[in-house]
């Protein structure tokens, strides 16, 4: 039985690779397998070790790297969460080196794949795939993008699906007027301010819809721009006078509460602004609960909802999100056709499932390490 060490952001941290790391490592040692945290945290952060935390990598430690791979060298696999924006140095290049200090077998798990990144981005990436014993891609579309446009092998490159919760037992919270829900931390780019203009033109319908904003702002928009963000969100529905229609719960809700939210939902909203995000928990949490999905055009909503759970319309345009919103609240039998196609998917998308393809890379990859070291000349 394999013991995994895992290096990421970590609750108390409040951001998305810190709770897909805690699904995960719960997951894959939920049987009593061994495993410990190494945390990475930040300025600002809640520097209380949580349960399975091993080592803290404080990101204003010189050089912490040493002491984190250190860590991580005290089990049987490495399984890293790479984000550029969570290591030390020039677009996180401090996990390079910890990379190469490993001597136990390492999955990286790529939570970004950039379709036009900087120089340094490139070649940061295109090591640290060298470096890694595999890389994990969560779409198919990130694993074409990086094989395309980064020199990386493709058998390093294997393809696991983000996890999502199980919610299909979960009591849902029913609601005498439609429901709405956009959930995640906030911040520019979340988009909001385009679902709050569909909203305003879905006044007509009877009842009219509720919308529910839910998340805290990201700490890091915090950190820079406080809470412009949602302030001026708050002023663009009192403009477009819906203000009593929209609930902003600005909470981190927790597993249990958030799985009620979203089952009460009749439409799940995705605005994005982004045209790289080649993975969504959020998306994925909400195509697994069964709930229809609007989002725009951002990768992984292109890849998973064409043809699939959701409708896909451009970015920043509200007419076509209002519009594909309204079908979904009025076409006889969309909603259930929607919610229909999930079905094949929703297995795959468990934690379960997902924690075991991880579990099947790993032994992979200490079974060549072993053939490796058997191989060799004494």
């Amino acid at each position: 039985m394999l013991s995994y060490g895992f290096l990421s952001t970590h609750p108390p941290t409040r951001c998305g690779l810190a709770t897909f790391n805690s699904a995960l490592a719960a997951q894959l040692t939920a049987d009593g397998t061994g495993g410990g945290i190494v945390r990475v945290t930040d300025r600002g952060d809640d520097l209380r070790a949580g349960p399975g935390v091993v080592h803290t990598w404080s990101t204003r430690t010189q050089a912490g790297w040493r002491d984190a791979a250190a860590a991580l060298n005290a089990f049987d696999v490495a399984i890293v969460q790479h984000e550029y924006g969570i290591y030390p140095g020039a677009d996180g290049e401090d996990v390079l080196p910890l990379l190469r200090r490993l001597t136990v077998p390492s999955i990286v798990v790529l939570h970004t794949v950039l379709r036009r990144p900087t120089a340094r981005q490139k070649s940061l990436l295109e090591q640290i795939v060298t470096a890694a014993g595999a890389v994990v891609t969560m779409t198919d579309t990130a694993r074409d993008r990086l094989l395309v446009g980064y020199t990386v092998r493709p058998d390093k490159v294997t393809v696991i699906p983000h996890g999502a919760a199980e919610h299909v037992r979960v009591p849902a919270d029913h609601r005498a007027r439609p429901h709405l829900l956009t959930w995640g931390l906030l911040g520019p780019g979340k988009g909001v301010e385009w679902s709050l203009r569909a909203l305003a033109r879905l006044q007509d319908l009877e009842p009219t819809p509720t919308y529910t904003v839910a998340g805290r702002t990201h700490p890091k928009v915090v950190e820079h721009q406080g809470e412009a963000y949602r302030a001026g969100l708050h002023r663009l529905g009192a403009q477009l006078g819906i203000a009593h229609a929209v609930d902003y719960q600005d909470v981190y809700h927790d597993q249990a509460t958030l799985g009620r939210l979203i089952c009460s939902a009749d439409v799940v909203v995705l605005p994005y602004d982004s045209r790289e995000q080649v993975t969504s928990g959020v998306l994925i949490e909400a195509v697994a609960a069964g709930v229809p999905v609007v989002a725009t055009a951002f990768p992984h909503a292109v890849e998973l909802l064409t043809g699939g759970p959701g409708l896909v319309v451009p970015q920043q345009d509200p007419a076509a999100l209002a519009a594909a919103i309204r079908r979904i609240l009025t076409e006889p039998g969309l909603a259930a056709r929607l919610a229909g196609r999930v079905r094949p998917l929703a297995a795959d998308l468990r934690w379960p499932a997902v924690a075991a393809h991880y579990g099947t890379l790993a032994e992979r990859l200490v079974a060549a390490r072993a053939a490796m070291v058997s191989a060799a000349p004494a």
